[in-house]
């Protein structure tokens, strides 16, 4: 079982500080320079949209960069989205997981920035949770990068924070300081925002806690390796299928491996997520004979997703994982 991570309290009050700070304000109607008056706000994709939206509701105006359907890591930008980047009040983006946003940004010459790796702990997950000591999180992995299929952070940090509600909460506050500094006219109410949404993932964090208390096994075999902070928080083991190209099939070795792995933690169910193909994981659940399912990432809403939101996409991830795990 993966060991659970505790930020100190001085550690994430610091963070949060660094998220408000790193904000430089603007005065008097640059303030406030977005559409109809209100904060004018680019967030890089829908985890950092959902935050901008939920604490700054009716003050803000929120543009993303990412638009429904299109897979952040793959996201080219244009000229001219740089340039309208730099008019923005505010940006808010997860710097490693896009490399065309992290170059945007920087040629965009935008002060009014929020990095939200900046807002907690980023660490390294390895594809596997099995490890010659029984869990891999080795910087720099080879596997696991492959597995990822995009650029990690510095020394192979995992940027998928947003779905262990725990972390995402700890940006969210961030999020909210740097609102409150950008736009202080309005502070109490991002204030009161940021508390709220800040309740409503602590209220899913125990959901998830008491979801996957007892199951029958702790191992889940998933095609895009996204869920380590998922899993080290709720003390499950992520087994990831190796290859970027998720319509490319898993190599023999890794095939034979996962059917070991399947067979001796009684594992069920092979994952998939919307914004990708299934091909790889119907490959390896046909010759395992194993049942697939969807495991949401929430990189992006669609009308695919099991849900309109975070909350509601979480929550069936929550559902699937126990109905896969054989939750008791």
């Amino acid at each position: 079982m993966n060991v659970r991570r505790l930020i100190p309290t001085a550690a994430l009050a610091g963070a949060v500080a660094l998220g408000a700070t790193a904000l430089t304000a603007c005065s008097g109607a640059g303030a406030t320079g977005g559409k109809d008056g209100k904060l004018g706000v680019t967030a890089s994709f829908y985890p950092m949209q959902f935050l901008a939206e939920q604490i700054g509701k009716d003050h803000v105006k929120v543009d993303v960069l990412t638009k429904p359907g299109v897979e952040p890591h793959d996201l080219e930008i244009t000229p001219r989205q740089t340039a309208q980047l730099g008019e923005a009040d505010v940006v808010l983006y997860l710097k490693s997981l896009q490399p065309a946003v992290d170059k945007a940004v920087a040629q965009s010459g935008v002060k009014n920035v929020v990095d939200a790796a900046t807002l907690t702990k980023l660490e390294a997950h390895a594809a596997s949770g099995h490890g010659e000591e029984g869990h891999a999180h080795q910087d720099g992995d080879e596997h696991a990068a492959e597995t990822e299929g995009h650029s990690h952070g510095e020394a192979g940090t995992d940027p998928h924070v947003w779905l262990d509600p725990a972390k995402y909460a700890e940006i969210a506050k961030g999020v909210g300081a740097a609102l409150e500094k950008a736009d202080p006219n309005h502070a109490a109410d991002y204030k009161r925002n940021t508390d709220e949404l800040v309740g409503k993932l602590t209220a899913l964090d125990t959901e998830f806690k008491d979801g996957l208390k007892s199951t029958a096994s702790r191992t889940f075999i998933t095609t895009h390796s996204a869920f380590g902070y998922l899993s080290e928080r709720y003390g499950l083991d992520q087994e990831g299928i190796s290859g970027v190209d998720p319509e490319s099939e898993p190599s023999p070795a890794r095939m034979k491996e996962l059917q070991e792995i399947a067979k001796k933690e009684n594992v069920s169910t092979v994952f998939f997520e919307t914004l990708a193909s299934d091909k790889t994981a119907k490959v390896l659940a046909t010759d395992t004979g194993l049942k697939t399912d969807v495991l949401d990432p929430l990189e992006g809403i669609t009308d695919k997703s099991q849900g309109a939101d975070y909350f509601e996409v979480m929550r069936s991830n929550l559902k699937n994982l126990q109905k896969a795990l054989g939750s008791k």
